[in-house]
């Protein structure tokens, strides 16, 4: 896969945006690898979304997506972008993150490391997550949140990206991780991430759709799940999660926006969890969810 297309619209009302957001990330033809917003006004609550895809959207696919969000009379954008190294190549341009005890940051930042922190190496090469978006610091956060009072044996990763919520979970606990994702390009940088890192003795990497890996399978129930995605595939992966998930389990989601909490929330309440904790990060949230205690409503 040489290029990657990104569909983009113009300036929106945020509930407009929010509704073409949920309208391209439900839309099967074509799926696309991510959907975000960007707020393009402050002073005016204007907001741009944008979509990337791996097979160029036909105009006509854009044209009825636009309608269905009720946007009759806007028009998007469909741009051609190489894939090549361009996450890589913008990786020189970031600041390391520290979350907590954790020190994300690229192989140009390694002199600024130090022995106080637990620090993690990202090369994102091909794959989306170098830890400085918004959801990925809210995962780091939430991880280091429950292992004040929470010890698992061993972790899920759905969705893994780079690599940097398992590789994370090795490193400060030295527990054993499943890292997972659809895309085989994201599961080979995550294995050169963990050899980076000094994890790759601690993590299984595997290509995988949701949760459906008989690897994944054998190596349930999980203690410690982790999703980084969007909201409508963690609505859609509630049942297999939920069915994953050891009974005294912790469960952390993100990827989803403050508006989304209360339909995933729902999703997963019906698989008898509950959420525990949330954190609000410029309009993305992050959920730590565990199982409803006996006799919990």
């Amino acid at each position: 896969m040489s290029r990657l297309f990104i569909v983009t619209s113009a300036d929106l009302a945020r509930p407009d945006a929010i509704r073409l957001s949920d309208t391209l990330e439900a839309c099967p033809w074509p799926e696309a690898l991510a959907v975000s917003m960007v707020e393009t006004s402050e002073a005016r609550d204007l907001w741009q979304v944008e979509a990337i895809y791996a097979d160029e959207p036909e105009n006509a696919d854009i044209a009825q997506a636009v309608r269905r969000a009720g946007l009759a009379g806007n028009s998007l954008s469909v741009n051609a972008v190489p894939q090549k190294d361009w996450v890589r190549e913008s990786l020189a341009g970031l600041a390391p993150v520290v979350a907590g005890r954790l020190f994300v940051h690229g192989n140009h930042d390694r002199h600024l490391r130090s022995p106080a922190t637990v620090n993690v190496e990202i090369d994102a090469g091909l794959a989306f997550g170098t830890g400085h978006h918004n959801t990925t610091r809210g995962c780091l956060l939430a991880l280091q949140k429950i292992l004040r009072s929470y010890r698992p044996s061993n972790c899920l990763d759905v969705g893994c990206g780079t690599g940097v919520l398992a590789i994370a979970a090795c490193k400060l606990t030295g527990i054993k991780a499943m890292a997972s994702d659809i895309d085989p390009d994201a599961v080979m940088v995550t294995r050169d991430n963990a050899r980076l890192n000094g994890t790759a003795h601690l993590m299984r990497c595997i290509t995988a759709t949701g949760l459906q890996h008989p690897s994944i399978s054998r190596h349930a129930p999980y203690d410690l799940i982790m999703a980084n995605i969007l909201a409508r595939p963690l609505m859609s992966l509630a049942p297999a999660i939920g069915g994953a998930l050891s009974a005294e389990g912790r469960l952390i989601l993100s990827g989803l926006t403050s508006d989304q909490i209360r339909m995933v929330r729902a999703s997963y309440l019906a698989r008898s969890l509950r959420v525990i904790d949330t954190l609000i990060d410029d309009n993305w949230a992050t959920l730590t969810l565990a199982r409803k205690q006996r006799g919990m409503a």
